[in-house]
């Protein structure tokens, strides 16, 4: 951790300390230091002091100088960073308890700060080590992708639910100092309440589906628009030879182009889509709010979740499909989970899930549960 705790914390100890980690044998990550433990005065937590600062953080109003939790002496920095640790938890289906684990991780690990320094060569939220096959150097300051690099190390842990917090952590992070998690969990469960609060539907019910599983087959398309002819489409991309169609209406067009400017930028559950191609993760899109901000961009304000969108505008067959109709998969028609934009020529682009881009696929390949045409997108 080097001098991190020196810098954030009254109670860390001295970077001469610190300086003996060089000497932690760390198989998979930077291991967490008993440098970096600065150790809050009491075993509890005041989550409602937790919640507020949280509160004032991603409600955008800077944080509150009032307020002063252990551990979180750099809120408007760190929970940010615990947002995303949140929120790639909730798109990966993990239960409170692995998220809790990953942030009380992190906390140890790197005070919820994105390192470009550590011990050895660790890096990033978790301390990472690319030499120790976690990713690149540049995937993991990626707070996305080392989350979600954390949360797979979880999941091969047989029987990581019944283990403690620390113990979890531990089988994933293999520390020199395998009882340092234990202090952050009051914080971590407090971050992960309030935080969770924060997030479309209270993070419950979030939409994708798991990695690795495939979607059925669209029914009902018009006779060769199940866009079949387009061949493979590698991710990010525009098929060659697609043009907006000519009898898209200027708002869907304007929607469209909107939303076709944002391929290849990554999927982020409970991301706003307001800066999709900026460093902070949470201005990514996730499906819902790909289509919220791109109707935006055409003047029309759509709800944030899928669950509300599907009950937006009117209920239309899927054979008549028109460009800037929104199709919805996964789950059931009343409850989809999944929600893309027909471009027209058999197109939908989407932000599909976790780890994947921004893209335009084949109708032909979605099973559509619902499709909701809003009016105002044609006038």
């Amino acid at each position: 951790m080097k001098a991190v705790a020196a810098a954030i914390g009254v109670l860390c100890l001295s970077p001469l300390v610190l300086a003996t980690t060089a000497t932690m044998a760390a198989a998979g990550s930077g291991a967490a230091s008993k440098g970096a433990a600065c150790a809050p005065s009491g075993s509890s937590v005041d989550a409602s002091a937790v919640a507020k600062q949280v509160s004032a953080i991603l409600g955008g109003q800077g944080g509150d100088s009032s307020v002063r939790v252990e551990g979180l002496e750099l809120p408007a920095e760190q929970i940010p960073h615990a947002k995303t640790i949140v929120a790639t938890g909730i798109a990966l289906k993990f239960p409170e308890r692995g998220q809790v684990v990953a942030l009380a991780t992190a906390i140890q690990e790197s005070r919820l700060r994105n390192l470009t320094y550590g011990d050895r060569d660790s890096l990033g939220l978790f301390q990472q080590r690319p030499s120790q096959g976690w990713g690149t150097p540049e995937e993991i300051r990626d707070p996305v992708y080392a989350s979600t690099r954390f949360y797979k190390g979880l999941l091969a842990v047989k029987g990581w639910q019944q283990m403690t917090v620390t113990q979890a952590a531990q089988a994933v992070q293999l520390s020199g100092f395998p009882d340092a998690y234990a202090q952050w969990e009051p914080l971590a469960r407090a971050l992960q309440q309030a935080i969770v609060k924060t997030l479309p539907n209270g993070g419950a019910g979030q939409p994708g589906q798991e990695p690795g599983s495939t979607p059925g087959g669209a029914g009902g398309c018009k006779p060769g628009e199940d866009g079949a002819g387009w061949g493979s489409i590698p991710e990010g991309t525009v098929p060659a030879g697609y043009k907006i169609p000519a009898d898209a209406s200027p708002k869907a067009r304007i929607a469209i182009d909107w939303a076709m400017h944002q391929l290849g930028t990554l999927y982020q559950w409970g991301g706003t889509c307001t800066a999709p191609h900026g460093p902070d993760p949470m201005g990514r899109c996730d499906c819902s709010s790909l289509m919220q901000q791109a109707y935006a961009k055409a003047g029309i304000q759509l709800t944030r979740t899928t669950y509300t969108q599907v009950k937006e505008g009117d209920a239309v067959p899927a054979n008549t499909l028109v460009p800037g109709d929104l199709l919805f998969s996964r789950g059931t028609a009343a409850v989809p989970e999944h929600v893309g934009m027909y471009i027209g020529a058999g197109l939908v682009i989407n932000a599909p899930r976790t780890t994947k881009p921004v893209r335009i696929e084949k109708v032909g390949d979605w099973q559509i549960l619902a499709v909701r045409r809003i009016p105002a997108l044609n006038s």
